[in-house]
C-alpha cells in the first residue's frame, strides 16, 4: 500500500514529478495498492501536460551532461552515461546551448540506460524537430523519466 496522503510521501512525489498539478492528482488519487497503480494515474495526468507544466518540471532538472546534485534522483540516472570524455562533452554542452536557444527550455531526455554518444545523436535528432514536435517529444521523455523515478522511489513501499 503507498499512502499518497502523508508528507514524506508528498515531499517525495515533489521530487519525482516537478510539477505541482500532477503531485496534486497523485495525492488526491491514492491510497495505491501498487507501485503500478500510482504510476498509471501519474501518466494520465501526465499525458495532458500543458507546456507551461513541461517548462516547469524542466526547471527542475539538470541540464543533460552536466554534474547533477549528489544523491539526487537524476545523479543516478546520468552516471550509467559513463566516464566524461571531452569532445562528447563539449558535443553536448554546445547542443544543450543550441536546443535552449531554439526551444527555450533545457533538453528532456531519459538517460538510464544511454551512453553520451546516444545522448548526443539524440540531441541532434531532436534539434531538427520543429517546436511543436518537440514540445510533445519532452514531454513523452518527461513522462519515461516520471515513470522510472516513481518505481525506483515508490517500488519498496508495497
Amino acid at each position: 500500500m503507498i499512502d499518497t496522503g502523508t508528507a514524506d510521501a508528498r515531499e517525495r512525489l515533489e521530487a519525482v514529478l516537478g510539477v505541482r498539478r500532477l503531485v496534486d492528482e497523485a495525492v488526491a488519487g491514492g491510497p495505491y495498492d501498487s507501485v503500478e497503480a500510482l504510476a498509471a494515474t501519474v501518466d494520465a495526468a501526465a499525458a495532458r501536460l500543458s507546456d507551461a507544466e513541461l517548462d516547469e518540471a524542466a526547471g527542475a532538472h539538470p541540464r543533460i551532461g552536466e554534474t547533477p546534485a549528489p544523491g539526487s534522483l537524476s545523479a543516478g540516472e546520468q552516471a550509467g552515461l559513463g566516464r566524461a570524455e571531452e569532445g562528447l562533452d563539449a558535443a553536448i554542452a554546445r547542443g544543450n546551448a543550441v536546443y535552449e536557444g531554439r526551444f527555450g527550455r533545457i533538453f528532456l531526455l531519459r538517460a538510464a540506460g544511454r551512453s553520451q554518444q546516444d545522448v548526443l545523436d539524440e540531441l541532434q535528432r531532436r534539434l531538427k524537430n520543429d517546436p511543436v514536435e518537440e514540445a510533445e517529444e519532452a514531454k513523452q521523455q518527461l513522462r519515461e523519466i516520471i515513470a522510472m523515478r516513481l518505481r525506483q522511489v515508490f517500488g519498496g513501499r508495497e
